[in-house]
């Protein structure tokens, strides 16, 4: 089921989110949702916060080819264990802020531990795309946005322009 994606200026997507404590039935059905959110968006990761919901998880596929095959990841508990010297800068943007872009320093590669839908310990080692990808996500899980990375005019004029369009939603 998709679910409604929040858009910034909203208090919940500045919350640092609560560990994931136990699986359930429900937590897996809401990655579903998330992925399917996702996708029908189109974007190529999600936050629980971003749809309203105060729990570390994310969803994310990175997959760009047309033809690619999809490789939808769902992380309870994400966290980042191990970070590059080596930084990536990438031209960001997020399903919360829509139509926003700005160039976003990171680290190039991360190492990333999470919990699976199955309740197993995962690590992997993301690189380029992917891991500016899951760190943007993981971010949204401590209160962070892309746009808290820029300079204050900038930032500034960014949340004046989705008060506008959230005003402009409200009305129609």
């Amino acid at each position: 089921m998709k679910r409604p994606i929040l858009i910034h200026p909203d208090p919940r997507l500045k919350k640092h989110c609560d560990p994931v404590a136990d699986l359930s039935d429900d937590l897996r059905k809401l990655a579903d949702d998330m992925l399917e959110t996702m996708y029908d968006a189109p974007g190529i990761g999600l936050a629980a916060p971003q749809i309203g919901i105060l729990q570390r998880l994310i969803v994310l596929d990175c997959v760009k080819e047309e033809d690619g095959p999809a490789r939808p990841l769902v992380m309870f508990n994400p966290k980042v264990v191990a970070s590059s010297d080596e930084i990536n800068v990438y031209e960001e943007g997020c399903l919360s802020i829509p139509d926003q872009y700005a160039e976003v320093t990171r680290p190039k590669m991360v190492q990333v531990q999470w919990i699976d839908q199955s309740g197993n310990e995962q690590s992997e080692e993301f690189d380029g795309l992917w891991a500016t990808c899951v760190q943007h996500e993981i971010d949204h899980l401590d209160g962070k946005l892309f746009i808290d990375y820029l300079k204050p005019l900038k930032r500034q004029m960014i949340t004046r322009k989705m008060q506008k369009l959230k005003r402009e939603r409200a009305r129609t």
